[in-house]
């Protein structure tokens, strides 16, 4: 016999269902696209039945279900629906359905259900990055175009030289700014290439080992998934696919072919629901780190090198005409993602770099003349 906690959490659960299945009847009906509008109507039934096994729970402790009544909040969501269309509420839905989730995993009486909860965030993600069929840069990524690996990795490069040139450059300029000697700047200029290539490197490391763990994980639990309820896997991919555009019958049908087949399944479902690359999980974490600390050293370096051969002012001016050189460069470079100007992108990162180191070294300048008064 369940106890009043298992009871308030049983009718609360039964209202949060019956919120979200009348939710989704009412994005169904303003959903001018046809086949996301059924799969609506079908995450709709889910959360019908979602509502009827709590209201059997509360039937089988002697509590009657009471009548269902919208709240503020779900009538604030049906005006925005009916006034604005469905993809306003998308984001809100989305988090109502993963608050729902977190609060099933601690419940055992909802293991069954919780599956298709997390198949609803997920599905309410791809959805929200459609408007008709999912918009292009998604489609190019789960179809597998546009490999990104050497445009990330080029852009990369180019960033952590950018960050280790402004970075260094404005440091050695407030430095200079306070007229301290030319030892002092290249030992300043040296630690703070180094401290910043270590961070860089340390935080690089961090976030592909992160990246890495968190995939796996998600990973497993699709194995798992496909192990032991591959029915559910089967349909939702086929709401994934009918969400982009395919008819019923065949995104029903391609995705029993590929849940079907243990070589693809894992990786149909890594790429179309998670959105994952499962080829991308085997890069090195060391070798991002090891990268990013010479990205950032060479960069960093630009500014210093003019204090090795010289010293004074003569070092000040040189390191500052280097580094704007070297701000021209990494602008030029930049167009290779933008397609702008090489001449526009390359002053305006020099402009902005000149700006910058112009301002620090005048804040320097106060700080060292109000030090030695």
């Amino acid at each position: 016999m369940a106890d009043c906690s298992d009871i308030k959490r049983y009718l609360a659960n039964l209202e949060d269902e019956r919120s979200s299945a009348t939710l989704y009847r009412i994005m169904a009906e303003h959903e001018k696209n046809t086949k996301i509008s059924e799969v609506y109507r079908r995450l709709a039934k889910t959360e019908e039945a979602h509502a009827a096994t709590w209201a059997q729970k509360l039937s089988d402790s002697g509590v009657d279900a009471p009548p269902f009544c919208l709240s503020m909040r779900n009538r604030a969501l049906i005006w925005l629906i009916k006034r604005f269309g469905v993809t306003m509420v998308l984001p809100s839905l989305t988090a109502i359905e993963r608050n729902g989730t977190r609060s099933y995993c601690i419940q055992p009486e909802a293991n069954d259900m919780l599956p298709e909860e997390q198949s609803h965030v997920r599905l309410l993600k791809q959805i929200g990055k459609a408007a008709g069929g999912v918009e292009g840069s998604a489609l190019a990524r789960f179809e597998g175009r546009h490999r990104s690996a050497g445009g990330n990795a080029l852009r990369a490069a180019v960033l952590g030289a950018s960050d280790g040139l402004l970075s260094n450059f404005n440091l050695i300029m407030g430095v200079a700014g306070a007229s301290l000697s030319s030892g002092a700047i290249l030992v300043t200029g040296f630690a703070g290439l180094l401290a910043g290539a270590i961070s860089m490197a340390l935080g690089e490391w961090i976030s592909v080992r992160s990246s890495q763990e968190l995939y796996e994980k998600q990973l497993s639990t699709e194995k798992e998934e496909i192990d032991t309820a591959p029915d559910e896997e089967v349909e939702e991919l086929a709401l994934i696919y009918q969400a982009r555009g395919m008819d019923e019958e065949t995104a029903r049908k391609i995705a029993n072919q590929l849940i079907s087949n243990p070589s693809t399944a894992l990786d149909a479902l890594a790429r179309d629901e998670l959105g994952i690359d499962p080829e991308e999980l085997g890069g090195s974490a060391w070798e991002a780190a090891i990268t990013s600390f010479f990205l950032f050293a060479a960069g960093a370096f630009v500014p210093v090198l003019p204090f090795l051969l010289t010293s004074g002012t003569t070092a000040v001016i040189a390191s500052a005409c280097l580094s704007a050189f070297g701000l021209f460069v990494i602008g030029a470079a930049i167009t290779l993602f933008t397609g702008k100007s090489v001449l526009y992108s390359g002053l305006r990162q020099v402009i902005f770099g000149l700006a910058a180191a112009g301002a620090v070294f005048l804040i320097g300048h106060l700080i060292g003349a109000s030090i030695s008064s």
